[in-house]
């Protein structure tokens, strides 16, 4: 009788159709998304920068809801644009695209600066080469639907009835500490009129944002409030806190009166345990320097001056 080996499934491979698709797909909503960002960062403000109603703040108002308008605009013609069934992954790729455009970005133009002309030329089609290669390799279209199945680019929520104190918390102390930063960035001088790059290669310079100071904390801010949000709906650390109130719950805590009753007993057996170590300190002091002279006494003579309360020493 023969018989047959078992063997393990191959692992799962994404179709060459399928991942042609997700790579186009992300290529087009990385564009789509940075000439987004141009338009309501850079064209809105642009366009309202001869205007005056007569009032400063009616003015500053009118080109925020501009904006808003303009995002959310783009925002609505990109779902309809990737459609109901997108790619798997298509947030991911999006994302890691813009990421790897950004720091191609950075690291070209120092390279350049620094280095010259050529040397950044040579430092930008290394890196093209092997950012090309990364993200379209096996290991950037896993990390496309990495970034796609942790839910970062997903408003969905993860368990939203359980665990919703500790969850609650966590997200308020994450935007808490976001936005302390983002306040203190706006009242910086950091951050003055626009955001302009100097480029390298002789190119004309790249405006980015206008009125920096404050544009990039609400973007910052925007950026904060999303990461607390998305952070407590993330399943791992979503289930984590979860199961931290679980047991929080599971704690037998103290009543106020046995509380106080405690912190009582707890200060004076301080206060006891002090005074009984200073009773014999000077007990034993006494005992071996002056009754029977085993110690040295202290002679107020040799005290340097250095010592003396209210002096400092030389570093």
């Amino acid at each position: 009788m023969a018989t047959a080996a078992l063997q393990s499934p191959p692992p799962p491979t994404t179709p060459a159709s399928d991942k042609a698709k997700l790579l186009a797909a992300s290529a087009v909503g990385a564009a789509f998304i940075l000439a987004g960002v141009g338009l309501a960062g850079y064209g809105v403000p642009t366009l309202f920068r001869g205007v005056n109603l007569g009032n400063g703040f009616i003015t500053a108002f009118l080109r925020v809801a501009l904006q808003l308008a303009a995002i959310g605009g783009l925002a609505f013609l990109g779902g309809k644009i990737a459609g109901a069934n997108p790619p798997k992954g298509l947030r991911g790729g999006i994302f890691l695209i813009i990421s790897a455009v950004a720091t191609l970005f950075f690291l070209v133009r120092a390279a350049a600066f620094n280095f010259g002309d050529i040397f950044g030329a040579v430092v930008a089609a290394a890196l093209v080469f092997g950012l090309v290669r990364l993200i379209t390799g096996r290991r950037g279209i896993a990390w496309m639907h990495a970034l796609e199945e942790q839910g970062w680019f997903h408003t969905n929520s993860y368990k939203r009835s359980q665990g919703r104190k500790m969850r609650q918390y966590t997200l308020v102390g994450i935007a808490g500490i976001g936005l302390s930063g983002t306040w203190a960035l706006m009242h910086s001088d950091l951050l003055a009129g626009d955001l302009v790059y100097r480029m390298p290669f002789g190119l004309p310079n790249l405006a980015v944002l206008t009125d920096a100071q404050f544009a990039v904390p609400l973007l910052l801010a925007l950026a904060v409030l999303w990461v607390a949000w998305r952070a407590v709906n993330i399943p791992a650390f979503a289930d984590f806190l979860i199961a931290t109130e679980a047991e929080m719950n599971k704690v037998s805590w103290s009543s106020r009166k046995r509380l106080v009753q405690d912190t009582i007993v707890v200060l004076v057996t301080t206060l006891l345990l002090t005074m009984f170590l200073l009773v014999i300190d000077l007990f034993w002091g006494w005992f071996l320097a002056d009754l029977l002279g085993v110690l040295p006494k202290a002679d107020p003579s040799k005290v340097k001056p250095s010592d003396v309360a209210g002096e400092t020493r030389p570093w």
